[in-house]
């Protein structure tokens, strides 16, 4: 804490007790997070300042605190200036402010994490590869998303059909998170080109490391479940004669496309949840920016150029950047895997067939579903644009974040 003298400076009366909102304490090593859960309003403090913190939080007035905290730490505080940062953080309660409501959906995550809900998920992943592996046209294939000859109904399909998948996977996260009394929100965001849902869970800050792993993986472990689902079913709707349905090969397209985000946590240079999951396990700030920072370095050394300053980044940071930086480089590698082996080949279908329909007399239908097909994609790119371009103006008008969405 800044030390002062002067403890009688005009502003707060430092004779009443502060009434502050409930506020939750998490240590780690010498720093305690400190915040409200409810207003997802957080401050890293040392941990004499959250000991200050806890004595205004207890009843004592705020000379009382500074009293008792010079007593302890044989140095004096400015505690009007904390009092002034505890107001701007919203920790200061008025005496017209309504009290928090209660999380929503506790009990659902509860249910969706308890015993029971494990057992039933292990067997659907184990029955839908044990089926996987017993009936080969079950396993993914880009041609499975070709579930119709029209473009523009496969692309449309799989569009909307992701939006019920991707809540749940969403809502895994924010379910795990609420189990433990943790609000959420849902935004609208993108990678690369791709308009994605985020849910945004700060105050996974505010309980122990050990807690955070499930609601940091319970989207993978609904894209899990949702492919093993969507096999089964595909195999459980079969024609008479043995060949899938028209049901079984939307599933298997949804199956397909949803195996496609799975891989995508492993794109870690877009901070996926794999890489929330790591930096949680190693206690890391900002570990993506220090490791691309390692990686320009590296490659400004081989150059001959000046390095970037490094004196900003955190210790435990810098200690995992050595070895982390080269998994960014692994994941771009195969990123590029994926692409060329899962997305451009059932891109090229689309695109070549597409244009062959403009090319030769095809009829009037395929010819309209060829020009709405790119239509579809044309406004995708530039609803993907727009976003990033309004993410962009956040990022410069507003603080960073927390935490990583998920």
């Amino acid at each position: 804490m800044s030390p002062s003298t002067d403890h009688a400076s005009a502003g707060p009366d430092l004779d009443r007790p502060v009434p502050l909102h409930p506020l939750v304490y998490l240590e780690e090593g010498e720093e305690v997070t400190v915040g409200r859960v409810d207003t997802d309003s957080y401050a890293v403090l040392p941990a004499d300042g959250a000991e200050l913190v806890r004595l205004l939080a207890d009843g004592l007035t705020p000379r009382e605190a500074a009293r008792a905290y010079e007593r302890t730490h044989g140095e004096s505080v400015d505690i009007a200036d904390l009092l002034a940062g505890l107001d701007e953080l919203g920790f200061v309660r008025t005496g017209d402010e309504p009290p928090p409501p209660p999380v929503r959906w506790q009990r659902l995550g509860r249910a969706l994490f308890s015993p029971p809900a494990w057992v039933c998920y292990l067997l659907v992943i184990a029955l839908g590869i044990v089926e996987t592996v017993r009936r080969p046209e079950l396993a993914p294939h880009p041609a499975n998303v070709f579930f119709s000859p029209y473009f523009t109904v496969v692309s449309l399909v799989l569009f909307v059909g992701q939006f019920p998948l991707i809540l749940v996977h969403e809502g895994f996260h924010a379910l795990a998170g609420r189990r433990l009394g943790l609000p959420s929100r849902l935004s609208f965001g993108h990678r690369l080109i791709y308009i994605v849902l985020e849910t945004s869970l700060d105050g996974l800050v505010t309980v122990p490391r050990r807690k955070r792993y499930l609601p940091i993986l319970a989207g993978m472990l609904a894209d899990t479940v949702l492919t093993a689902t969507l096999t089964l079913t595909a195999d459980a709707t079969r024609l008479p004669g043995g060949g899938l349905s028209g049901v079984g090969r939307l599933c298997l397209a949804l199956a397909y496309a949803t195996l496609l985000r799975l891989a995508w946590q492993a794109f870690l240079y877009l901070r996926t949840d794999i890489y929330v999951l790591l930096s949680t396990l190693l206690g890391c700030r900002d570990l993506h920016a220090t490791a691309t920072g390692v990686l320009r370095n590296a490659v400004r050394r081989r150059r001959g150029r000046p390095l970037l300053d490094e004196s900003a980044w955190h210790p435990v940071d810098r200690r995992a950047a050595r070895w982390y930086a080269w998994l960014i480089v692994a994941g771009y590698a195969f990123s590029l895997t994926v692409f060329a082996l899962g997305v451009i080949p059932a891109g090229a279908r689309f695109v070549t067939g597409a244009l062959a329909r403009f090319g030769g007399h095809a009829p009037l239908g395929p010819f309209l579903d060829s020009t709405v097909f790119f239509a579809l994609a044309v406004l995708q790119l530039g609803a993907a644009v727009v976003i990033a371009r309004r993410d962009r103006r956040r990022r410069k008008s507003a603080p960073e974040a927390t935490a990583p969405a998920l």
